[in-house]
């Protein structure tokens, strides 16, 4: 009984949500794959033998040496299943995330009542959302915003008599604008080019947000040779910091280098709106050199990050971890 319009946006939630889980599903096979290897390597060595900078050593006593073989047997036991899972497409998703559900165990520990967690757990699985469509007025027909910031929502048939306005919609009397990127999103929708908009709300702060979202058209590839024409920004990836540095054609440093501080605490959002900061000020100055090109080292530490590698070093595998490169 729902509209084309509103099948489709449910149908393009529930396929981003299963795309999110089959990355995060590839990653976890990727990670238990690095546990494995080194598991396997650590208990071919003999007792107490060291290791080197690249590759770790062999355990110290037999009684570790059983445990960790234990071990071996539950990760690949984890890997067959989730091996199994990635080749039939399942996935396990949880809406409103499966931390907050289980919190819901363990209500004393979190400092939470079931009331304030069930506020929680709703607004967690309770959201609008709608893509864009290019031509349509505003670019979304289904939520639509205009520039003095009136929202409206176009409501399916079975709702039509709830309408306050003309053509089925509903308009709400709260006005929203945009401090951030708002003179872009105003040049988009006078042109009619698509926005995509999500509605949800916050229990911690009793709000309802609004958010915008669009695509950006892909930017022409400039060949190497003409992206260091006039030099080149490097950068180092540091846990706390991005150090640049701007680079002549020649590869020599010219003036002072430039540090990006970051603080990776707190919630993933908290965190990514961390990193984002950093690299917007780092493309600010970039823009302000005239450089067209921006080199940063390639990390991987998909090994380095297992705790099987550097089990008893948690300080340094969350160092390790906390690099962006790395992410």
């Amino acid at each position: 009984m729902s509209s084309a319009r509103w099948a489709g946006s449910i149908t393009k939630a529930t396929h981003d949500q299963w795309a999110l889980a089959r990355r995060a599903q590839q990653a976890h096979i990727q990670g238990l794959e690095a546990g494995v290897r080194t598991l396997e390597h650590r208990l071919s060595l003999p007792i107490g033998a060291e290791g080197t900078k690249r590759a770790p050593g062999g355990y110290r006593s037999r009684r570790e040496w059983f445990h960790k073989s234990r071990r071996l047997g539950v990760l690949k036991d984890r890997l067959t299943r989730e091996r199994a899972d990635r080749d039939a497409g399942i996935v396990h998703v949880v809406r409103g995330g499966t931390r907050l559900a289980r919190t819901r165990h363990h209500l004393d520990a979190a400092g939470l009542t079931e009331q304030r967690w069930r506020e929680r757990w709703e607004a967690g699985r309770r959201f609008l959302q709608a893509d864009g469509e290019s031509g349509k007025r505003y670019g979304n027909e289904t939520i639509r915003l205009t520039p003095d910031g009136q929202v409206s929502i176009r409501l399916p048939t079975p709702l039509a008599s709830l309408a306050n306005a003309p053509h089925g919609r509903y308009v709400l009397t709260a006005r929203v604008a945009f401090r951030h990127r708002g003179a872009e999103w105003a040049d988009r929708i006078e042109a009619d080019r698509a926005v995509a908009y999500r509605i949800h709300h916050d229990p911690e702060r009793d709000r309802w947000y609004l958010t915008v979202s669009w695509q950006r058209t892909p930017s022409r590839t400039l060949p190497l040779r003409t992206a260091y024409a006039r030099g080149v920004i490097g950068v180092d990836a540091n846990a706390d910091h991005l150090a640049a540095w701007r680079l002549d054609p020649c590869g020599n440093p010219v003036g002072d280098p430039h540090r990006f501080d970051y603080t990776l605490t707190g919630s993933a959002s908290h965190r990514d709106a961390q990193i984002r900061h950093a690299l917007t000020r780092l493309l600010h100055w970039a823009a302000s050199c005239g450089v067209t090109a921006i080199a940063i080292e390639d990390l991987d530490f998909t090994d380095g990050k297992t705790r099987e590698k550097h089990g008893r070093r948690r300080r340094f595998r969350q160092l390790i971890s906390g690099f962006p490169p790395g992410n």
